[in-house]
């Protein structure tokens, strides 16, 4: 098992975390995760990231930086995105399915049986029968928990705001009339329920496009949620690529030796932003930087180091123009600057 990609995996939802990567010199390659701002897991106890905590520590955004004269590239560990959904009217099952489009874990909740049962049939992870304040006291909750309330009444909306707000999150929004979101705030705020988290709600709900019909509310909850996520750069290692180089409960780790890359800078119309990951075997691909021509020369190039007894890792600078890219029939070209590595399952 990879020591490295098992203490990102433990990292605490609820407590920010980094991982840095030495991606030149002679250093290259070494690895290390901070968590509340101290080392949680370093692959050389005495190396350069280590001789150098203070100035690595205090960086608090994602993104390439040079120490000493050494680049190291730093991000933000994410985890699962997880979406919330109270009530299961005919608003929720259109955002019930866009979520799980997009990507998030999806829980629905409410006290009526059939509702429910029709959660379950737009794709709902999770559905749970029984009252909000019950269901939302009993929910796991992290700073990436988006919660959407979408009750059928203002009690039910107050019921579940109250729970809400007394939990981490990355997002609530909440459906209703100025009117009735206004005496739902006011009543909370009179019972002592943080003014500042109050404030932070998003009601009215969604984007202002104009929207009228349930999908296009859908929409535009969904396109805000997204607006909030992406706010801040943070990268999930892909659970396929997890679940390829340390297993799972129930499946061994894909067999064989394994490339990552790593793409740490973007410019021009690559697709795929810095922080996307791909693994590379012998005979397949997990997951994509994004397709085409340069995931090609990358492809190659991984099966080039694992042809070799003990490769270094590698920083690959990739350009491809737009004339270029249209030439070989691709929509996109720019600039990928990709680190390349070989994973150690003995690190």
């Amino acid at each position: 098992m990879s020591e490295f990609f098992k203490a990102v995996k433990s990292c605490d939802p609820n407590t920010e975390s980094m991982t840095v990567t030495v991606i030149d010199g002679e250093h290259i390659g070494e690895k290390a995760v901070i968590t509340g701002g101290s080392f949680s897991y370093l692959s050389e106890k005495d190396g350069f990231i280590k001789k150098h905590e203070q100035e690595i520590t205090a960086v608090s955004d994602s993104g390439v930086r040079e120490i000493d004269g050494i680049k190291v590239y730093l991000e933000y560990v994410g985890h699962e995105k997880k979406l919330v959904i109270c009530g299961c009217g005919h608003v929720s099952l259109p955002i019930i399915k866009l979520g799980k489009m997009l990507g998030f874990s999806v829980t629905a909740i409410d006290d009526r049986p059939e509702f429910a049962g029709n959660a379950g049939d737009a794709g709902a992870d999770i559905v749970i029968t029984e009252n909000f304040k019950d269901a939302l006291q009993r929910i796991e909750s992290d700073l990436f928990t988006y919660y959407v309330i979408v009750t059928r009444g203002h009690h039910w909306d107050e019921e579940c705001l109250r729970v809400i707000c007394s939990k981490p999150h990355a997002y609530i929004g909440m459906m209703g009339s100025k009117r009735r979101v206004s005496v739902v705030k006011e009543n909370l705020v009179k019972e002592g329920i943080d003014k500042d988290v109050m404030d932070n709600v998003h009601s009215p709900i969604g984007l202002s496009i104009g929207s009228e019909t349930p999908e296009e509310i859908a929409v535009s909850i969904l396109a805000e949620i997204i607006e909030i996520k992406n706010a801040k750069k943070d990268f999930t290692v892909p659970g396929d690529i997890l679940k390829a180089v340390n297993g799972s409960a129930h499946e061994e780790a894909e067999p064989g030796r394994k490339i990552l890359a790593t793409i740490i800078r973007k410019e021009g119309s690559a697709p795929r932003e810095a922080g996307t990951k791909m693994l590379i075997l012998r005979d397949k691909a997990i997951n994509t930087i994004g397709g085409g021509l340069l995931e090609s020369r990358i492809i190659t190039k991984a099966r080039e180091m694992l042809s070799k007894d003990d490769p270094g890792p590698e920083l690959m600078h990739l350009t491809l123009s737009a004339d270029a890219a249209s030439q070989e029939g691709e929509v996109c070209g720019g600039n990928l600057d990709v680190f390349i590595e070989e994973i150690k399952q003995d690190e």
